[in-house]
């Protein structure tokens, strides 16, 4: 392809890793229609952090960010190799800003729980860019432009996050129905993606309610902004993942790709 395709999926809970379940079956999917990358750059919510670090060690650790999970989810692992070539490549391109290398972070589970679903050979270079709470939103979605010129390179863009995400009032029982506020602010980002109205989304505290308690921490909503910068007008979208799980968390999940998969 002459452009790689750019991801944002909502990743949702960390089961999704082990759990054969629709959301987990989507990422499988997907995967087997992706063209082979050359490498993976994920912006997860999980390395949420001051400043802008790259991941740059050559053998990164599957880093098990969460608690109060059965163990077999800590014993999950995603041996893919670290890719300190792109880390260099993307220092050189973020000139306007501080990089800083990093090698002490790993694959967090923002990014193993959707790889390792997608790819699950584990055999691309992948590297993490982190996410940095000290910029506003309009930092992040300038930072995806400035990465749009991996994708000539055959890297592959991936944003994990949420467009709603808050844990504060997530239902935990069986067949949790959606708060009316998670459903309407998805379908209003969804109707933003679909217009380009990339500003808009930008300015999501302007958005009115359903906005303020679908995105609480901008945390896992900034990824998708990180993403947006990194497409172009002959970017085609498609979605591939949908639903709100545990009633507060939208597991939306968006291709964005110049040629049909």
């Amino acid at each position: 392809m002459k452009q790689m395709p750019v991801l944002f999926v909502g990743h949702g809970s960390p089961m999704n890793a082990i759990e054969n379940n629709v959301y987990a079956q989507s990422w499988i999917t997907m995967g087997k229609r992706l063209p082979t990358p050359k490498a993976i750059l994920c912006l997860s919510a999980h390395w949420y952090i001051h400043g802008t670090h790259i991941l740059g060690t050559e053998k990164p650790e599957t880093i098990h960010d969460f608690w109060g999970f059965p163990e077999e989810l800590y014993k999950q692992s995603y041996p893919a190799p670290g890719a300190p070539g792109l880390a260099r490549d993307i220092q050189k391109l973020l000139d306007h800003t501080s990089v800083t290398w990093d090698l002490g972070w790993g694959f967090d589970h923002g990014t193993w729980s959707v790889t390792k679903r997608l790819f699950p050979e584990a055999n691309i270079p992948t590297s993490q860019l982190s996410i940095d709470y000290s910029k506003p939103s309009t930092f992040h979605y300038d930072l995806g432009k400035k990465l749009a010129a991996l994708r000539s390179q055959g890297v592959l863009i991936l944003g994990s996050g949420n467009i709603v995400h808050n844990l504060g009032l997530v239902r935990f029982e069986e067949d949790a129905k959606p708060f009316e506020w998670a459903e309407e602010f998805d379908a209003t980002a969804r109707q933003l993606i679909e217009k380009r109205d990339h500003q808009k989304l930008c300015d999501y505290e302007s958005l009115g309610k359903a906005a303020q308690l679908s995105i609480p921490t901008p945390d896992h909503y900034l990824p998708l902004l990180i993403s947006l910068g990194a497409t172009t007008t002959k970017d085609e979208l498609s979605y591939f993942c949908s639903g709100i799980e545990f009633g507060s968390v939208s597991m939306t999940a968006c291709l964005f790709s110049e040629e049909p998969l």
